[in-house]
C-alpha cells in the first residue's frame, strides 16, 4: 500500500505570542504521535510543525489510507473458570467470547478455537483475533481530537457557534482563541474530519492585508508552506520566520553603520516571531534627550512595552535608534517608521519623569517607607528585614575584611531594597537594584557602595555573574541568609513544585559566592549568625537548612561533571569551607585513580562498619596492647604516614594527603589477614578498636573514602 503525505491546519484568531512555539510543537507533536500509534504512520514518518500567529499546522509523511490488520492474543481467564470438569465452556466463558465479538452459536467449536498456554502457576484460555485496521478518516478524527485536548494552552476561552439543525440555536466551544478553518489533506485528497465546529477542507487564510486571494488553496499537504508564503504571505514556519527576522535585524543594523547592533534578547525574538506572519524589520529613531535617562530603564520600556530592538554602538552603549519588526511591507514605510517613534516617544517621556522625580528624594530619605511596605506576615516588613539583613551584612564584613568593610556593608545593606519605593522601580520592578546604583551615585555616594546596591541581588540566575566587591558580596550573601533562615524558621519551605521565594535559587547564589570566590567563612556559622536577627520570630531551622544547602550543592557539583560517588564521598563530610570542595573533589579524583585506592576504599568500608556496631570508640592506642606483628606494623605505619599527610592537609594540599595515605595500603590489608579485631579479651578489642578508630579518623579527613567502594 503507498503512503502520501498529510497536512493538517488549524486556523484560529491571534495566538498567545509568548505560548505560540509551545502550542504549536505540542499540535505537531501529539497528532503524528497518535497517527503512529494507530498504525497509519510508521516510525519512519517525519513531522514538521507550522505555527503563525493565526494558524498552527502539522506535515507528517508517510501516512497510510488505513492501517495493517493486526492479529492479537487476548487473555480471557484461567481455564478451571472458562471450563467445566467436562471441558465444556462455562456461562463465563461465553459471555466473555461474545463481548469480543466471537461466533458462540457453536459453543464446541467456539471453545476449540482457544488456546491454552500456561499463565503463571495455572494455565489460561487465549483468544486470538484479526483487529481490523484504522481508516484515515477515523484515524486522524481521532488524532486531531486528542492533539486538540493535549494542547497546553495556557488559558481556556469559551465562544458560541451558531448550529445547523433546523431550530435557529447555539453550541459553546472551548479552545486557546476562537477556530474559523480546518485543512486536513491527504495528499492532494481532502480528509473529511471535523474539529471545534469546523469541517476540513482544502483552503485556509493569508495575510490580513497583504495576501493575494481571499481563500488560500492549498493543492497538496507538500505545497502547503510555499503556496502560503506566495499567494498568502506568510511564513508558515516559526523557526523560519524566526531566523528571517534575525537575518533582517543584523542587516538593518549594517546599515546603520558604526559598529551598531541589535541588542541580544532570545525571549524577544520570539515573541516578535509570534506576532508577525511575514516581517519586515525598519529602523527608527528618538530624540537624543532622552540618553540621558539610564540606558536600561529606556532598553527595558522599548523591548517590554513596545517589542522593539534597540540599537547599541560598538562599545555596548545605547544609541538614540532602534528596530521594529512590522508585519506589513508597505512601499513607502515613512507612515509606519513615523507612527511607531509615535508611540516610542511617551514612553520614553515617563521614564524621563520617573527618573528626575526620583533624584529629588535622597535613599537615605526613603529608608523610613521601607517601615511600611509588609515583606511576609510572620516577618515583618521591608524595614524590619533591612535591619536583620544589615545585622546579618556586619558579622559577614568583620570576617571578610574587618570593621571598615563591616561598616560599608551596613550602608550598602541600609539603602539596598530603597529603590522599591521608587517611581521608575514602581513601574519596572525589573530594575530594582540597577536604579539603586544610579540613585545612589547621584546621592553622592563612592562607586564601591553603589556598586554593592545593585550586586546585592546576584546572582540572580544560573550563570549570572557574582557581586564584584566585598561589599557587594557581603550584602548578597547577607540577604539571601536572611530569606533562607527566615523562611525555614517559619516552615515555609519549596515543594516539589512550588518555590515562590526562590529558595532554591539563594542556596545556590551562596554556594556559588563561597565556593567560586574561595570565601573563608564556614557555612554553618554563616547560618547560626544570621538566626539571631530574627529574635522570636522564627525558630532556628538550622540542621535542615544545612541540608538543603548540601542538596543544592550536590546537585550543582554532579552538572559540572562529578560523578555521584565522589561527590557524596565529600559531602559526606559536610565540609565547612565551600571553597575547599572543588580541591577535595579533584583529590578524590587523584586518589581513585591510584592502584591502591579499591583495597583502601573497601576496607574503608569495613572498618565504618565495625565502628558502627562497637559504638563510642576512642581513637587511644597503647603500645603494651599491640600483640599480632600486623597490628604492631599497622600502627608503626600510622605513625609514620599520618604526621606527613595531616601537614599536607593543614596546608591545602588533599590530593598529596590522600596520596601519602596510600602508603597504608599494604599493612591495612595485612591487619585484616591476620588480626581478630573482636578479641575475647576486652583490653584487646578495645585496643584494636581504638587503632582503627585512629586509622578512620587519619583516612577521611578529605572525604568519606568508604563512599568510593563498589
Amino acid at each position: 500500500m503507498t503512503t502520501k503525505n498529510l497536512l493538517v491546519e488549524l486556523f484560529v484568531e491571534e495566538l498567545p505570542p509568548k505560548a505560540l512555539k509551545k502550542l504549536g510543537d505540542a499540535f505537531a507533536g501529539t497528532l503524528a504521535d497518535q497517527l503512529k500509534a494507530l498504525g497509519l504512520a510508521g516510525a519512519d514518518s517525519v513531522v514538521t510543525a507550522y505555527a503563525s500567529p493565526r494558524r498552527l499546522a502539522a506535515h507528517v509523511t508517510h501516512v497510510w489510507l488505513k492501517a495493517a490488520d493486526k492479529a492479537v492474543q487476548q487473555k480471557l481467564m484461567p481455564v478451571t473458570v472458562g471450563l467445566d470438569a467436562a471441558g465444556n465452556a462455562t456461562p463465563a466463558l461465553l459471555k466473555k467470547l461474545q463481548a469480543l465479538g466471537a461466533d458462540v452459536s457453536n459453543p464446541a467449536a467456539a471453545v476449540a478455537s482457544l488456546k491454552r498456554a500456561p499463565d503463571g502457576k495455572a494455565e489460561a484460555l487465549f483468544y486470538d483475533s484479526l483487529v481490523t485496521g484504522a481508516t484515515l478518516d477515523t484515524g486522524l478524527q481521532k488524532a486531531l481530537e486528542e492533539a486538540i485536548a493535549k494542547l497546553p494552552i495556557p488559558k481556556v476561552m469559551s465562544y458560541q457557534l451558531e448550529t445547523d439543525c433546523e431550530l435557529p440555536g447555539w453550541s459553546s466551544v472551548n479552545f486557546v482563541r476562537p477556530a474559523h478553518g480546518l485543512v486536513a489533506l491527504h495528499g492532494s485528497t481532502v480528509v473529511p474530519v471535523k474539529a471545534l465546529g469546523l469541517t476540513a477542507g482544502n483552503s485556509t487564510q493569508g495575510h490580513r492585508f497583504e495576501a493575494k486571494v481571499a481563500q488560500v488553496v492549498i493543492k497538496d499537504a507538500d505545497s502547503y508552506a510555499a503556496t502560503l508564503q506566495q499567494d498568502g504571505a506568510v511564513i508558515a514556519s516559526f523557526a523560519e520566520r524566526r531566523a528571517e527576522i534575525a537575518r533582517q535585524l543584523a542587516a538593518a543594523a549594517a546599515k546603520v553603520g558604526n559598529g551598531a547592533r541589535p541588542i541580544e534578547d532570545e525571549a524577544l525574538l520570539d515573541e516578535v516571531t509570534a506576532l508577525v506572519e511575514r516581517p519586515n524589520v525598519l529602523v527608527c529613531q528618538f530624540e537624543q534627550q532622552f540618553l540621558d535617562v539610564p540606558q536600561e530603564c529606556l532598553i527595558l520600556t522599548m523591548k517590554a512595552n513596545q517589542k522593539y530592538f534597540p540599537l547599541l554602538d560598538a562599545t555596548g552603549k545605547l544609541t538614540n535608534q532602534f528596530l521594529v519588526v512590522s508585519n506589513i511591507s508597505p512601499s513607502d514605510a515613512s507612515a509606519v517608521i513615523g507612527g511607531n517613534e509615535r508611540v516610542v516617544r511617551p514612553r520614553l517621556a515617563d521614564a524621563k519623569f520617573f527618573f528626575d522625580q526620583d533624584r529629588k528624594k535622597t535613599l537615605e530619605s526613603r529608608v523610613e517607607g521601607l517601615g511600611k511596605v509588609v515583606y511576609h506576615n510572620k516577618l515583618g516588613t521591608q524595614g524590619e528585614r533591612m535591619q536583620r539583613v544589615c545585622a546579618i551584612a556586619k558579622g559577614i564584613g568583620l570576617q571578610l575584611g574587618g570593621a571598615e568593610l563591616a561598616e560599608k556593608a551596613v550602608l550598602a545593606a541600609r539603602l539596598a531594597k530603597t529603590d522599591l519605593l521608587t517611581d521608575m522601580v514602581g513601574e519596572f520592578p525589573e530594575l530594582q537594584g540597577i536604579m539603586g546604583n544610579y540613585y545612589a551615585k547621584n546621592d553622592g555616594l563612592n562607586e564601591e557602595i553603589a556598586t554593592a546596591i545593585s550586586d546585592h541581588y546576584c546572582p540572580r540566575f544560573a550563570g549570572d555573574w557574582l557581586p564584584t566587591n566585598l561589599v557587594g558580596t557581603s550584602v548578597a550573601l547577607a540577604d539571601k541568609l536572611e530569606t533562607l533562615v527566615g523562611m525555614f524558621g517559619i516552615g515555609n519551605l519549596p515543594t516539589g513544585d512550588k518555590d515562590p521565594f526562590a529558595l532554591r535559587r539563594h542556596a545556590l547564589g551562596v554556594i556559588r559566592m563561597l565556593t567560586e570566590n574561595d570565601l573563608p567563612l564556614e557555612l554553618n556559622a554563616l547560618l547560626a549568625g544570621a538566626v539571631p536577627a530574627f529574635g522570636d520570630k522564627i525558630s532556628d531551622a538550622t540542621p535542615a537548612l544545612v541540608e538543603f544547602i548540601y542538596d543544592r550543592l550536590a546537585g550543582s557539583l554532579r552538572e559540572q561533571g562529578y560523578s555521584a560517588q565522589e561527590v557524596e564521598a565529600v559531602l559526606a563530610l559536610q565540609p565547612q569551607r565551600l571553597g575547599d570542595v572543588s580541591k577535595r573533589l579533584a583529590a578524590v579524583r587523584a586518589f581513585a585513580a591510584l592502584p591502591e585506592a579499591a583495597a583502601l576504599a573497601a576496607a574503608n568500608k569495613r572498618i565504618s562498619n565495625i565502628l558502627k556496631k562497637a559504638g563510642d570508640v576512642d581513637a587511644h592506642v597503647s603500645d603494651v596492647l599491640l600483640k599480632e606483628q600486623a597490628e604492631k606494623d599497622l600502627y608503626a605505619a600510622l605513625k609514620s604516614v599520618v604526621p606527613q599527610a595531616n601537614a599536607q592537609f593543614e596546608a591545602g594540599d588533599y590530593t598529596a594527603s590522600l596520596q601519602t595515605l596510600a602508603a597504608l595500603r599494604a599493612p591495612v590489608d595485612a591487619f585484616f589477614d591476620d588480626v581478630m579485631v573482636n578479641a575475647e579479651e576486652l583490653d584487646l578489642r578495645l585496643n584494636r578498636q581504638g587503632l582503627l578508630k585512629s586509622l578512620h579518623d587519619a583516612m577521611n579527613r578529605v572525604a568519606d573514602l568508604s563512599r568510593l567502594a563498589a
